[in-house]
């Protein structure tokens, strides 16, 4: 039997070393094992969450794909369809000149999209316009679109072959304008001088006015190519040929013009829009106008004088759609023309004229039918010195034009029965 070495021995120091349990093993045994059991779960729960997110990642990738998909498909309708948003490019078909100074623009969709549906429906809400751009200065002008019964009467001059062949497709997709060169006019100059066949960038339609629905006479007062509006509203006036159960609506246009051959052809249905020999123009000619001015070469139409000179014995275009219409609705419209350079103007006899035969023949209409009374409208479409003398100025606030208090002749003339619009 042997025995163990002294306690102070070395080799007992190491038999002591070698026996005595380790650091590590003092602590207990599942200790060490709880840091390798669990590793297959987790490696479970890493593949899950791998999988998830993988699969999220794909899904929103899907999404955003159908999300742009559609918005690119929607921005597609918008710019081959008329919207207000957007511009929409159309074609410059013609540009026919019926003045010195005015032409008629004609303009179509450049691709086929919804523009005729949109076209339809602005016709039957009354009043609107749409926007041009100039491209290169980047700022835009509103102008109004002549109803579809204007294109009758340009295609009157031409053969009955070709009104059979384009009258339909001009009346449903194509935009007709009435458009004066300005001299320092941006937009009307650049529109001016486009070729035809060129692209045009519109937008629209804005609405300007809603006939209301129980209209009973409107005096459509315009200046220059103000009348385009006046069109709009007889358009939309005799569709709805007057209240239900009430007698048809009237109408009344004064037309006022710095040239007669803006009028060429045109006899006013009353004395107030004949010439006064020997009279000044009135003041807001003298100071809005440049009537007094001869056109320079640069201002004037190509051709337009030639049309003119050529035209002399013929009706301008515009005259002769507001006769058709004379024709068409006896007795419901009358027109009267002034023209500057004849020293004939508008002013509170030419206006009177109108509000008191309206008294009368609603005193007339009364004694014969018991509907109710409908709504009289004053309309005033013209540059902006035409409408201030007329109506007093239109006025800006948070960048949108409103109408502004009613001044002007037609606030001495206090016309109580009648509301203003400008």
């Amino acid at each position: 039997m042997s025995r163990l070495p002294p306690p102070c021995c070395p080799a007992a120091q190491l038999l002591r070393r070698f026996r005595s349990p380790s650091p590590a093993s003092r602590y207990p045994r599942h200790a060490s094992t709880n840091t390798s059991c669990p590793r297959p779960r987790q490696r479970a729960w890493l593949r899950i969450t791998l999988v998830t997110a993988l699969a999220a990642a794909i899904g929103a990738y899907m999404r955003s794909r159908q999300d742009s998909s559609a918005a690119a498909a929607a921005a597609a309708a918008a710019t081959t369809t008329l919207n207000p948003s957007t511009f929409t490019e159309y074609e410059l078909v013609s540009k026919t000149p019926v003045s010195s100074t005015s032409s008629l623009f004609t303009l179509r969709p450049v691709k086929s999209g919804a523009s005729s549906a949109v076209h339809r429906e602005a016709w039957q809400r009354g009043l609107w316009s749409v926007q041009f751009k100039q491209p290169q200065l980047q700022i835009g002008r509103d102008y109004t679109p002549l109803p579809p019964t204007f294109a009758q009467s340009e295609e009157s001059e031409e053969s009955e072959e070709s009104e059979e062949s384009d009258g339909e497709t001009a009346g449903d997709s194509a935009l007709r304008f009435l458009i004066r060169r300005d001299p320092l006019g941006e937009v009307s100059g650049y529109l001016h001088n486009l070729p035809t066949g060129a692209r045009v960038d519109v937008r629209g339609p804005r609405l300007e006015y809603a006939l209301p629905a129980d209209v009973e006479e409107i005096l459509f007062i315009a200046g220059g190519t103000g009348i385009a509006p006046g069109l709009q509203a007889a358009y939309a006036l005799f569709r709805a040929n007057g209240r239900p159960g009430g007698s048809p609506a009237r109408m009344h246009i004064l037309w006022a013009n710095r040239r007669r051959e803006d009028c060429l052809g045109g006899v006013g249905d009353s004395s107030s829009s004949r010439s006064a020999p020997g009279s000044s123009s009135p003041w807001w000619r003298r100071i809005f106008s440049s009537s007094s001015r001869p056109v320079a070469a640069e201002d004037a139409v190509p051709g337009g004088q030639d049309h003119a000179e050529s035209s002399s014995a013929r009706e301008n275009i515009t005259v002769r759609h507001l006769e058709e219409l004379k024709a068409k609705h006896p007795g419901l419209l009358t027109v009267d023309y002034f023209v500057d350079e004849e020293g004939s103007w508008i002013g509170k006899e030419s206006i009177l004229d109108v509000t008191n035969a309206g008294k009368v023949a609603e005193e007339a209409s009364r004694t014969e039918t018991s509907a109710p009374r409908g709504k009289r409208v004053i309309l005033i479409s013209g540059p902006d010195g035409f409408i201030s003398y007329l109506a007093g100025p239109k006025v800006w606030s948070g960048g949108q034009e409103l109408q502004g208090p009613l001044r002007g002749i037609i606030r001495q003339l206090d016309l109580k029965d009648w509301s203003v619009w400008k």
